[in-house]
C-alpha cells in the first residue's frame, strides 16, 4: 500500500531555523537569543501570509527545549523532546487558534495553565495563532499574565494584522516583522523541490508561479502541485500560463505590435482572440498596463533590475523597447489606466475593452503629431520676427518680373524690424514708420506684389497687416508692457467719478428720503442709525442695539445697489454694531409718548407736580 499523499506546504516544512526561506534576519535573530541566553517572554511574529510566522514559532519552541542542540543553535531532532514534538505529543508545547477560541473563558483557562511547572524540559511555550481574533475583553484579561509570567512561560503570537492589537498588547512583546519572500528566492526553492520529486520544471514556469504568489511560499506551494498533477510532472512555461489562466508575454508581443503598425482590425481580432479563450477584459487590460510598464522600464539600464520577467524574456523586452518611442508607452499607459479604472462602470465590458485598443492604435500618430507641432512652434517662437517680416514668395516674383533686383528682399528685414520698437500701440502709429522708409527698398517689393493678379494680391497684403502680425510675437523685452498696462488703468480710474464724503452723504440722505411715510416704522429706525465713509470704497452703516442691526441688514442689499449706481463706483456697505454710540441729531425727532410727557413736564412745572400727586403714568 502506497504512502499517503502530503501537499508540499506540509511536506516540505522548514525543521530548523537554516531551511526557513527569505527571513534571515529573523532567524539570525532567534538563534543568537538562544545561544545567549537571552529569551524574551513575549513574541509578536505578523507579515503576510505564508511567509513562514507560524513555522519560525514551532521551531523556536523546538529549539528552546532540545536537550542537545547542535553548535549551530539548531533541535538535534533526536532526543526525547524534538521527538515528542513531531510526533504531536509534547506536554510543553500548546498551539491555541484565537480564531476560534476569543472568549474571557479561553484566556482564563489558559491563564490556569500557565500556573503548572513543565513536566519536561526547560519551558512552556504558547503559540497563539491569529492572535488578532481575540475580543477585546480578552485581550485585557490576557494582560497580567503577559506582562509578568512565571519563569518557564514564553508566549509566542502570531497575527496577519498587526494593526489589530491592543498598543497594551504591543508594548508587552518583542515584536518580529516578517517581509514578502522574494521572487528569486521562491524559484530556487521550487526548483529543490521538483529536483526532489523529480519533475521537470522550466525556470520560466516557476518563475510566473512565483510572480503570481505574490512573495507567499503556501501559495507558491499550493500552485506547484497543481500544476504538476495538471502536466504529469512536465511543468513548461506554456502549461504553466495556461493553469493559471494568465496571457503570455508573445500575445502582448503580437497585440503591441499592431497597435504600432495602427492596424485597428488586427488589434480587435488579437483581443477576440483572447476572449474567445475564456479570458475576461479586465484580465488583459492588467496584463497589458504590466506589459508596457515593462518596456518602459527596458529603456534604462539601470532599472533593468525593476524588471520582474523570466531571463529568456529579457532580451526580447530589450528589443521591443528600443522600437517603440517612450512618448507612446507614457501615453498608453495612461490610457490603460483609465480604461481600468472605468471598467467596472461599464455597461458592454467587450465595447470599452475594444474602445481602449483602438484609441492605443492613435496614440502613436498622436504623439508624433503633438510632437512635431511643438517643435514647429518652438521654431516659430524663436525666429518670429524675421520669418513675419520677411516674405518667402517675393523673390520669384520679382525674379519673374525683373530678374536683377534678387537683392532686394535683404533690405525689407529692416523695414518690417523697424516697426516693433512702438508696436503695441494701435496700427495708426505702427503705420507712420512707412512713409519714412519710402525712399528705402521698400517700394521695390510693392510695385511688382501690386502688379500680381488678383489671386496673388491675398498673400501679400501691404504692409499694415505684416507690421500687425509682427506685434503679436513682440516680446516683453522690447517693450515695458506694465508700463502701458499701469498707463491703462490709471486711464480708466481718471474717467471714474470721484467719490467724495459729500457725495456718500448725499446718496445716504437720498436713500433716507426716498423711504415712504407709509413704512414710518424703518423712518424711524434710520434715524437711529449713522454713516461712516472709509476711503476708498467702504461706507459704514453703524447701529445702536441689535434690533437697529437686523433692520440694516434687511436693507443692505438695497444700499450696496444705490451706492454703487449714484457714485459709478463698486461701493462697499459694511453693516457694525455699536451699542456705545451717540447719534447726531438730524431734524425734528419723533418722540415716543412717554418722551412727550416729559417734554411737557419741562415746560410747564404745574403739570410735572399734577402728575407726581396723582402718580399719573402713560399706558401703552
Amino acid at each position: 500500500m502506497s504512502d499517503q499523499y502530503i501537499v508540499s506546504a506540509r511536506k516540505y516544512r522548514p525543521q530548523t531555523f537554516d531551511t526557513v526561506v527569505g527571513q534571515e534576519h529573523i532567524t539570525t535573530t532567534l538563534k543568537n537569543a538562544i545561544r545567549h541566553n537571552h529569551l524574551a517572554h513575549a513574541y509578536l511574529f505578523c507579515g503576510p501570509r505564508g511567509v513562514g510566522k507560524t513555522t519560525c514559532a514551532r521551531i523556536l519552541a523546538k529549539t528552546i527545549n532540545c536537550e542537545n542542540p547542535t553548535a549551530d543553535i539548531e533541535a538535534c531532532g533526536t532526543c526525547a523532546t524534538c521527538q515528542s514534538f513531531n510526533n504531536n505529543t509534547s506536554f510543553n508545547v500548546f498551539e491555541l487558534d484565537a480564531a476560534s477560541n476569543n472568549s474571557v473563558d479561553d484566556i482564563r483557562n489558559l491563564t490556569d495553565q500557565v500556573r503548572f511547572a513543565p513536566q519536561q524540559g526547560k519551558y512552556k511555550i504558547y503559540i497563539i495563532d491569529e492572535v488578532h481574533m481575540l475580543s477585546a475583553a480578552a485581550f485585557n484579561a490576557f494582560l497580567k499574565t503577559l506582562e509578568e509570567p512565571p519563569p518557564y512561560a514564553i508566549f509566542i503570537l502570531a497575527t496577519t494584522e498587526k494593526h489589530k492589537i491592543l498598543p497594551t498588547i504591543l508594548s508587552r512583546c518583542q515584536i518580529f516583522d516578517f517581509k514578502r519572500i522574494t521572487t528569486t528566492d521562491i524559484v530556487n526553492h521550487l526548483h529543490s523541490i521538483a529536483t526532489k520529486e523529480g519533475v521537470v520544471a522550466q525556470e520560466a514556469g516557476l518563475h510566473v508561479i512565483a510572480q503570481k504568489s505574490e512573495g507567499c511560499m503556501r501559495d507558491a506551494l499550493s500552485m506547484l502541485d497543481r500544476i504538476v498533477s495538471f502536466t504529469n510532472g512536465m511543468l513548461t512555461y506554456q502549461s504553466t500560463m495556461e493553469h493559471l489562466n494568465l496571457l503570455d508575454a508573445d500575445y502582448y508581443f503580437k497585440l503591441t505590435d499592431h497597435i504600432l503598425s495602427q492596424d485597428v482590425s488586427g488589434t480587435l481580432l488579437q483581443l477576440d482572440s483572447a476572449l474567445e479563450r475564456g479570458f475576461e477584459g479586465d484580465v488583459i487590460l492588467e496584463g497589458m498596463a504590466e506589459h508596457l510598464r515593462n518596456l518602459l522600464l527596458c529603456k534604462d539600464p539601470r532599472m533593468a533590475k525593476l524588471l520582474d520577467v523570466p531571463a529568456d524574456h529579457k532580451p526580447v523586452f530589450h528589443e521591443k523597447a528600443n522600437q517603440t518611442p517612450p512618448s507612446f508607452i507614457i501615453s498608453a499607459l495612461n490610457v490603460v489606466n483609465d480604461s481600468e479604472i472605468n471598467y467596472k462602470n461599464a455597461t458592454n465590458k467587450r465595447l470599452h475593452v475594444e474602445m481602449c485598443l483602438i484609441r492605443l492604435c492613435y496614440v502613436l500618430q498622436a504623439t508624433s503629431a503633438s510632437a512635431g507641432d511643438e517643435k514647429k512652434n518652438t521654431d516659430s517662437i524663436g525666429f518670429a520676427p524675421p520669418k513675419a517680416a520677411t516674405p518667402v514668395a517675393p523673390p520669384p516674383v520679382q525674379q519673374a518680373t525683373q530678374p536683377p533686383p534678387v537683392s532686394q528682399p535683404a533690405p525689407a528685414k529692416v523695414i518690417d524690424l523697424a516697426p516693433p520698437a512702438h508696436d503695441v500701440l494701435p496700427a495708426s502709429i505702427v503705420a507712420e514708420p512707412a512713409p519714412e522708409m519710402q525712399p528705402k527698398p521698400a517700394p521695390q517689393p510693392a510695385i511688382p506684389i501690386q502688379q500680381q493678379p488678383p489671386s496673388i494680391n491675398p498673400i501679400f497684403t501691404p504692409a499694415p497687416p505684416e507690421a500687425t502680425s509682427t506685434t503679436r510675437r513682440i516680446n516683453k523685452s522690447f517693450i515695458d508692457l506694465d508700463a502701458v498696462i499701469d498707463a491703462e488703468l490709471k486711464n480708466q480710474q481718471a474717467e471714474r467719478k470721484e467719490v467724495t464724503l459729500e457725495l456718500v452723504q448725499s446718496i445716504w440722505q437720498m436713500y433716507k428720503d426716498s423711504i415712504p411715510p407709509t413704512r414710518s416704522s424703518l423712518r424711524s429706525q434710520l434715524t437711529m442709525m449713522d454713516m461712516e465713509f472709509y476711503p476708498p470704497d467702504e461706507v459704514r452703516i453703524i447701529c445702536k442695539d441689535e434690533m437697529i442691526e437686523s433692520a440694516a441688514n434687511n436693507e443692505r442689499n438695497t444700499l450696496i445697489d444705490l451706492f454703487r449706481k449714484e457714485s459709478e463706483n463698486p461701493l462697499r456697505v459694511r453693516i457694525e454694531l455699536r451699542k456705545d454710540m451717540v447719534i447726531k441729531e438730524e431734524g425734528p425727532k419723533v418722540l415716543s409718548k412717554p418722551e412727550v410727557l416729559e417734554e411737557m413736564k419741562k415746560k410747564n412745572p404745574s403739570l410735572a407736580k399734577l402728575c407726581d400727586a396723582l402718580n399719573m403714568q402713560i399706558e401703552w
